[in-house]
């Protein structure tokens, strides 16, 4: 399998997919509501931590062209319309340590609030010791599955 290896920056997120934003509708975080309809799809997410890692491979944007796993009307919540997730296995590695886990992608097209920018990724992953803001990852992203662009000089 081919992959893209990036250097990537660990990146704050809108704190809505662990709960950490005070003003987040969903104080356990939308993860832990989201697992068990994943898990009823067949992946089970339980082994990660509940939130999303936010890295970004700016001066790159992605676009997903396959995913592993595609779950469409999910209707996780009454606040708002289902919606459409997709996921793709990744590795991180970190402190000479790799992780496997998942790119998590909620599809704009049908998620309500807290979109991302082009250039930041959503994953789940396992607990990574002393990872902070401002973290440099490495990235490793299946080449057939995920595109990317350099991002245009504007």
């Amino acid at each position: 399998m081919m992959w893209h290896a990036l250097r990537a920056v660990v990146c704050a997120g809108h704190g809505v997919a662990s709960g950490s934003s005070a003003s987040s509708p969903y104080p356990a975080g939308t993860i832990v509501l989201q697992q068990p309809f994943f898990k009823q799809r067949g992946l089970d997410l339980s082994a990660l931590y509940p939130g999303t890692l936010n890295v970004s491979i700016a001066p790159y944007t992605w676009r997903l062209l396959r995913a592993d796993y595609h779950f469409a009307h999910v209707a996780w919540t009454d606040r708002h319309p289902p919606e459409d997730f997709s996921f793709v296995a990744c590795r991180l590695s970190y402190a000479k340590q790799e992780h496997h886990g998942w790119v998590y992608y909620p599809h704009p097209e049908t998620k309500a609030a807290h979109f991302q920018s082009p250039h930041i990724i959503e994953l789940l992953l396992p607990p990574i010791a002393d990872i902070h803001y401002g973290s440099t990852v490495q990235l490793y992203l299946p080449a057939a599955q995920i595109a990317l662009s350099a991002l245009s000089a504007e």
